[in-house]
């Protein structure tokens, strides 16, 4: 049984997972013996491809670095889900490493509550259904990223995807971001003066302006 304080069990009501149903649910998927509350030091390895639970976790504070390899996949933060490669299969290894960017506090549900969550709500099932296949349509993007071409192709899809109201804020560095490009820091550098050249973009400490996203539209 996890031990949640009312904001984390109102954040946990958030989640893709148990968003707009009664809170009854969350609450009873946090009150459960099974259910734990992990923590974990910044920089300290959270899940590896041999080390790891069969467990849907959900981060409640802090941040989650997600990497295959070299590359990294994505950032976590609180609300979001992570784990779901680990369930409903026979797998021995895990998909990828997760690390905390920052002090984190995790709720790990295992396999067998998720299972009776879902038997208890239809809804609670076509939700989980949905995360996944939005998980998907990521992985999508991000393989197209990684098979766009050069760096500069690279980046003006990573900002297509991402820009919302003239604006991509970035939840890394830009070595961090070259990184999930999986291009050279100097690649990514000579990429973003580029863009910057030809006005397509402006660079403003932890995000890029696009006044003209026009320009980040493929060449004919």
């Amino acid at each position: 049984m996890a031990e949640l304080e009312r904001s984390d069990l109102a954040l946990l009501a958030r989640t893709p997972l148990f968003q707009g149903l009664p809170e009854t649910l969350a609450l009873r998927a946090a009150a459960d013996r099974r259910s734990t509350l992990a923590e974990a030091a910044r920089g300290e390895t959270i899940y590896t491809p041999h080390a790891f639970s069969r467990s849907l976790g959900a981060v409640l504070s802090g941040k989650v670095e997600v990497r295959k390899g070299e590359l990294i996949v994505s950032v976590l933060g609180p609300g979001d889900l992570f784990g779901a490669a680990a369930l409903f299969n026979d797998r021995t290894d895990y998909a990828a490493q997760l690390t905390a960017r920052s002090p984190c506090r995790m709720l790990l549900l295992p396999q067998e509550l998720v299972e009776e969550l879902m038997a208890a709500s239809p809804t609670l099932a076509r939700q989980y259904i949905r995360y996944l296949s939005g998980r998907i349509r990521f992985l999508e993007q991000k393989i197209d990223s990684l098979v766009a071409g050069t760096a500069e192709e690279r980046l003006t899809r990573f900002l297509r995807a991402r820009v919302r109201d003239g604006v991509v804020p970035l939840d890394c560095s830009l070595t961090g971001l070259a990184g999930r490009l999986n291009v050279s820091r100097a690649s990514l550098y000579r990429a973003l003066d580029a863009l910057e050249d030809r006005g397509a973009i402006q660079r403003e400490g932890r995000a890029i302006r696009v006044p003209a996203p026009e320009l980040l539209e493929p060449m004919p």
